[in-house]
C-alpha cells in the first residue's frame, strides 16, 4: 500500500463525468494507443477510460491509480478490457517495479496532477527499456495572451488545483519530457474542451522515446 491518495469529491465528480464522455475524448484516447505492443505501464489509470482502446497488440497492461475510488472504478474496467490489465495502488515518484520492464509508458491527463512532474517522468523513463515509448496526451500551458495569463491567475490562486484535484494548467509538458532523457519524435498541439461550458485549453499529444 502507498501513501494514501486522497481526493474524494473530486474523484466523484470525475468518475461521473466520465460515464458520458465527448467522443471527440475517446478519439484521442485511440489515437495516443494506437500502434502499442508489449507490455505497458499506465499512470493514473484514472477510471480506466483508457483500457478499452488499447490494441490487441498489447501483451499486458499495468495501471497505477493511487485514489482508492478511482482505482475501483478501474478495476472494474480491467475485468472489461480487451487485453490483461492489472491495476495497482503505486504514485508517481515512487513506482515499485524494476528498471528498463515495461515496452513502454502511457500518461493521459495526468501530469497535470502530480506533486512533482519531475520525479514522475524520472520513474517512467527508468521503467521503460531502451529505445521504448513514453505516449503522452495532456493538457498544457498557453503560448498566447489572454489564455496565458488567464491560466497563470488560475493556478496562482489555488482554487482550481483544489478544486481539480492538483490539477496545474501551467504546465510545459514537452519540455519536462525532454529534460527527463527522452526524445520526443512527434507532438500535435490542439485545442480542446474537455467540458461543455469550459474554454478550449491547449493539448498535446505525441510520442517520446527513451534513447
Amino acid at each position: 500500500m502507498t501513501e494514501q491518495v486522497r481526493n474524494p469529491m473530486f474523484a466523484r465528480i470525475y468518475a461521473r463525468m466520465m460515464e458520458g464522455e465527448d467522443p471527440q475524448q475517446a478519439e484521442y484516447r485511440r489515437e495516443l494507443l494506437a500502434g502499442l505492443s508489449g507490455r505497458v505501464f499506465e499512470l493514473g489509470a484514472g477510471t480506466g477510460a483508457n483500457f478499452s482502446h488499447y490494441p490487441p497488440s498489447v501483451t499486458q497492461v499495468v495501471a497505477a491509480e493511487p485514489e482508492s475510488y478511482l482505482r475501483e472504478r478501474a478495476l472494474a474496467a480491467a475485468v472489461e478490457a480487451p487485453v490483461p490489465v492489472e491495476v495497482v495502488d503505486a504514485v508517481a515518484d515512487d513506482l515499485p517495479f524494476e528498471d528498463e520492464s515495461f515496452d513502454a509508458a502511457v500518461v493521459c491527463l495526468v501530469l497535470c496532477t502530480v506533486p512533482d512532474q519531475a520525479g514522475a517522468l524520472a520513474e517512467l523513463q527508468r521503467l521503460v527499456r531502451r529505445s521504448g515509448q513514453l505516449r503522452f496526451y495532456e493538457h498544457v500551458h498557453a503560448h498566447r495572451q489572454p489564455m496565458r495569463a488567464l491560466l497563470d491567475l488560475a493556478d496562482r490562486s489555488t482554487l482550481w488545483p483544489r478544486l481539480a484535484g492538483g490539477c496545474h494548467v501551467t504546465r510545459d509538458t514537452v519540455p519536462a519530457i525532454e529534460r527527463a532523457g527522452l526524445t520526443v519524435e512527434r507532438v500535435r498541439r490542439f485545442p480542446y474542451s474537455p467540458a461543455r461550458l469550459a474554454p478550449p485549453l491547449p493539448h498535446v499529444i505525441g510520442v517520446a522515446r527513451r534513447p
